[in-house]
């Protein structure tokens, strides 16, 4: 049973670590909870800023509700970072809905985010308790430039780009768990948002995003559909969606279009263990160990949203830095006003819509995490 308000599931992981600095930055209590309490304990004492001035306690509980609920009992919140979530986020969800816990998590996983609103939202609702996946640098980075658009009279329609930059040549910016992710999306359709209706992305699909901030065009990717056009689904104010993700290392970007190819033509039909096989090698293969901290002077990114009405036109551009440590940041300012009992939505609900969006990006903004810019034309 936790003895604090705030549980990280996934403390010993890169970014569970990076939320507890930030609830350790705001004075929060926390209970760390990891399947191994020494592995927890040891990577806490490694990466952790500050922890001598922590008030914590560490739980060791498997990925199993039943363990899970014990080890959420007595807490508020549960902040969730053990991904691929499609494959271990099921468990937690439901141990904090019986715990009596909002959930908050990291993923970008289109498919377990529709899962959860469509089986969990509700059941979420009834208890009071906001359902709210994906607070997190993708993609409520973009979730915030969007919502600056629609502050815009006649915006109608959406289009995000998430785009960011890490050490050149490899990619040890990436964690084990995001890559790991990535390759989970393979397995399940990705959709955007089309005159109110979920419609698939076909499988070679990519952009050449033009940006004023780059001198060159950038390659980007569906990467899953992401989390927004199933939060925009149901917004009275949106019809279409369309959401990309692209690194500046196109060479990456196009590996990665050339996997997801791959797959659909063989790899989508093979058993599940096989398909495990195959993602476990590629993620061995290209992430195979916890990236150092992220620099401001390496990881560096912008985000922007471009938004149509029959005559209305507007862009907003949310420019930051670390999206690993904005993650954390977004995590503990999720956190901060579900303590204060300041949520406008419970049940499924993005973190935009629950807490607002100009306190999201104002929480960034005052800690130089982020600065933003729209544009109407």
């Amino acid at each position: 049973m936790a003895k604090h308000p705030v549980v990280v599931y996934g403390a010993s992981g890169y970014t569970g670590m990076l939320i507890i600095d930030f609830l350790i930055d705001q004075k929060i209590p926390f209970t760390a909870v990891g399947r191994s309490a020494a592995r927890v304990k040891e990577m806490m004492a490694e990466r952790v800023v500050r922890l001598e001035s922590a008030v914590y306690e560490i739980i060791e509980a498997e990925n199993d509700k039943a363990a899970l609920v014990s080890a959420f009992k007595g807490a508020r919140v549960v902040c969730n970072t053990v991904g691929p979530f499609s494959k271990f986020g099921y468990p937690c969800v439901e141990a904090a809905l019986e715990a009596g816990c909002h959930y908050i998590d990291t993923t970008g996983e289109q498919a377990y985010i529709k899962n959860l609103r469509d089986n969990l939202g509700e059941l979420y609702r009834q208890a009071g308790l906001l359902l709210s996946p994906c607070i997190s640098y993708m993609y409520t980075m973009s979730e915030l430039a969007a919502e600056l658009v629609l502050e815009v009279e006649g915006i109608d329609s959406i289009e995000t780009a998430c785009i960011n930059r890490g050490p050149r040549n490899n990619t040890s910016g990436v964690t084990v768990g995001s890559t790991a992710s990535v390759f989970e999306m393979f397995r399940h359709p990705a959709y955007y948002l089309y005159d109110n209706e979920l419609l698939p992305h076909a499988t070679e699909s990519y952009y050449d995003i033009v940006a004023p901030e780059m001198a060159d065009t950038v390659f980007c990717l569906p990467w899953g559909g992401g989390a927004l056009p199933i939060y925009y689904q149901q917004d009275s104010r949106v019809r279409s969606f369309t959401s990309c993700a692209g690194f500046y290392d196109t060479n990456v970007m196009k590996v990665a279009h050339g996997v997801a190819q791959k797959w659909e033509a063989e790899y989508k039909d093979l058993s599940a263990q096989e398909q495990d096989k195959i993602i476990k090698q590629l993620v061995d293969s290209t992430t195979p160990t916890m990236p150092p901290r992220e620099r401001s002077t390496l990881q560096r990114s912008f985000d922007f949203a471009v938004g149509r009405g029959n005559l209305a036109c507007a862009r907003a551009t949310v420019y930051g830095v670390t999206p690993y440590i904005t993650t954390g940041a977004l995590q503990a300012a999720a956190v901060q006003k579900l303590l204060d009992n300041e949520t406008a939505k419970i049940g499924f609900a993005s973190s935009s819509k629950a807490f607002g969006h100009k306190y999201m990006l104002g929480f960034l903004e005052q800690r130089g995490l982020a600065r933003h810019r729209v544009e109407i034309f």
